[in-house]
């Protein structure tokens, strides 16, 4: 039954929580952390790890997706970002960076990243980025926005994408295109491709649902959202707590399952997981993986060079993020140091893989799978 909460008379909401709110509970034997294996799977595609990366110029260039796909987790590139429309990225990220490392206000390096995002497409550029991360032997993933995914997708799939992402702030099964074209249908879009489809995001069971009966291998729950940074609720108002988003694309997730007979679609969250334990208590709470944001923009590899900003931070009119330093001044850990340690933050934001796979063990579970069946409490 639903905890619904009276808010003013004759209008009810529901309570839902936050990571945060949520504890994982050990019920069962604890085993070493070497028999817990952090493996997953989607479609044909396995990863040793169940992260991936946030498809943000301030994470993924063609060489931080490669090294992330090296340590076995997945990389995605924005085919809308920067290394799809500049030549000379390092520079202009530099650029970037010198403007909001010497702005006290947000204003201006937004609207530099909003200018940087306003150059045209070059589909040699992309094409070339996705054939330097195929040649590397990794996992090719590329990001579009649903209003461009009909007219990107022809180029990624002749580049060789192995996994195409549809990914939007907000997504639906239809998108609605405003200048009266016929609308994005991702049933449709989705059967003539021979590629898997991972499509998000959502923040409910219904559009989970719904997005599970397109044929997706998988959705993405969740915006993006870390602390610090205007947010979707912010500016539209619109948001559900990850741990209760999580827990319903979940159980989504079970209803297709029973729906067609056996179909299995991976959950991957997307926000608000910035240490280890937020980690775990997504997979606990039903997630398959999780895409990672501010964790994986410490590293030393990334090209945002110790500030974050979520993809959503370059829209045109309507920016959601902001350009936050997440490790500012000194020296910046490794991506392998950020993934599996070893650390000397006692706060969990180093050894990502490695607090996982112990908090796994500590609850008497070896597979991931497994791992979200644990018990949880809500702290009061």
């Amino acid at each position: 039954m639903r905890d619904l909460v009276e808010i003013g008379m004759g209008r009810t909401a529901r309570r839902t929580y936050e990571l945060d709110d949520v504890d994982i509970v050990p019920s069962r034997r604890t085993r070493s952390s070497q028999q817990a294996s952090t493996a997953w799977q989607i479609d044909a595609y396995r990863f040793d790890i169940p992260i991936l990366a946030h498809p943000t110029d301030a994470l993924m260039s063609p060489d931080t997706v490669i090294a992330l796909g090296k340590a076995g987790g997945l990389g995605v590139l924005n085919g809308e970002g920067l290394w799809a429309r500049h030549a000379d990225v390092d520079a202009k990220l530099e650029q970037l960076i010198e403007v909001a490392e010497s702005d006290a206000d947000v204003d201006a390096s937004i609207t530099l990243l909003q200018q940087l995002h306003s150059a045209p497409l070059q589909p040699d550029l992309l094409g070339a980025a996705i054939a330097r991360i195929r040649e590397s032997g990794v996992t090719t993933a590329v990001r579009v926005s649903p209003q461009n995914a009909r007219a990107l997708t022809p180029l990624l799939v002749q580049a060789g994408v192995d996994l195409l992402f549809v990914h939007g702030t907000i997504i639906s099964a239809e998108h609605v295109d405003p200048s009266g074209d016929e609308p994005l249908n991702l049933k449709t879009f989705i059967a003539e491709l021979d590629v898997p489809v991972v499509a998000g995001g959502v923040s409910d069971h219904r559009t989970a649902l719904h997005l599970m009966r397109t044929g997706a291998a998988g959705v993405i729950v969740g915006y993006g959202s870390f602390e610090g940074a205007t947010t979707t609720g912010e500016v539209l108002g619109i948001g559900v707590p990850m741990a209760t988003a999580i827990a319903d694309a979940a159980a989504a997730r079970r209803d297709y399952l029973d729906e067609t007979g056996g179909r299995y679609v991976h959950v991957i969250a997307d926000g608000d997981i910035e240490t280890s334990g937020q980690l775990a208590k997504a997979i606990a709470c039903g997630a398959d993986a999780a895409m990672l944001g501010v964790p994986l923009a410490v590293a030393a590899e990334a090209p945002g060079a110790g500030w974050y900003w979520p993809s959503a931070a370059a829209h045109p009119s309507m920016p959601r993020g902001a350009l936050l330093p997440v490790a500012p001044g000194g020296s910046r850990p490794s991506l392998d140091k950020v993934l599996n340690g070893p650390s000397n933050d006692p706060f969990g934001s180093l050894n990502l893989v490695g607090g996982l796979r112990r908090s796994m063990a500590k609850s008497g579970y070896s597979d991931l799978k497994e791992f979200q069946k644990v018990g949880l409490a809500v702290r009061a």
